[in-house]
């Protein structure tokens, strides 16, 4: 597993955090993550191949496997657990899983949980050389299905043909980040660098990005959010604005009482 980043940094409020796994061997990733709380954000899983079962206090279960998503809202608190499954015929397993913050206004909100399959996932044609699937956000009038998020998050996965270009608007004061899966491409135009993949690129302030290939083609995940601008109190799967937050919630966890929505 690789930590893009994993921190309060605020060129990338109202994200914190996103981990991109893969690997062929089931030791690497078998052992899964067995149940744990949250409180105070959001946790979205990408599943790009292999499969992985939830459960939860709230009583969802379920398995999302390559293509689908899984977007939870922790709010006041949920226990769950994310475990792969196995498959000795085909061992490869992968996909991305972000945390996004809650404002102080929303921390403590009613849990939800969301499985989102890739067959309601829309996938639209930019051109004939640009291919975007749209799990939150908007192209060319086309909507993704997870709507209704605080942060008015955009999570686009897209692909470019080799010699080519995408040009794409973003929420002024909105912050965006892309993360390169396959491939390779500039992502300013002011200079000529070449992003491969296992690379993050945080974007300046503006209100567009303009992403180019030369010979070979790119996919990467570009995903922007309206940064909140409150103070970080993270401590383990528990983010929250402040120390006394954390140690009650930590404590409410000890004693049995951490959940307040069923």
């Amino acid at each position: 597993m690789k930590r893009a980043f994993g921190y309060a940094d605020p060129s990338l409020d109202p994200f914190l955090l996103l981990d991109d796994f893969h690997s062929n061997n089931p030791n690497d990733y078998m052992a899964g993550f067995p149940w744990h709380p949250h409180r105070g954000i959001e946790t979205i899983t990408y599943m790009l191949h292999g499969r992985v079962e939830h459960g939860d206090s709230m009583k969802n279960n379920g398995i999302i496997g390559a293509g689908d998503v899984q977007w939870m809202t922790a709010g006041s608190g949920i226990i769950h657990q994310e475990m792969p499954k196995k498959n000795e015929d085909d061992p490869y397993l992968a996909g991305f899983q972000l945390w996004a913050n809650l404002p102080a206004s929303h921390k403590m909100m009613h849990p939800r949980y969301r499985d989102i399959t890739k067959d309601i996932i829309p996938e639209v044609s930019v051109n004939n050389r640009v291919k975007v699937k749209i799990i939150c956000g908007e192209i060319n009038g086309v909507k993704g299905p997870v709507q209704d998020i605080i942060t008015e998050p955009e999570y686009l996965d897209v692909v470019i043909e080799p010699n080519s270009e995408f040009k794409h608007s973003i929420d002024n004061g909105h912050n965006v980040f892309a993360y390169v899966i396959e491939g390779e491409a500039t992502f300013d135009p002011t200079k000529n660098e070449i992003i491969s993949p296992e690379h993050l690129v945080i974007f300046s302030e503006g209100d567009e990005v303009l992403i180019q290939t030369k010979t070979k083609p790119v996919r990467f995940l570009l995903i922007s959010g309206k940064p909140i601008g409150e103070p970080v109190a993270w401590r383990g799967p528990i983010v929250m604005n402040t120390e006394e937050e954390l140690r009650l919630a930590f404590n409410e966890y000890n004693k049995g009482t951490f959940i307040k929505h069923q």
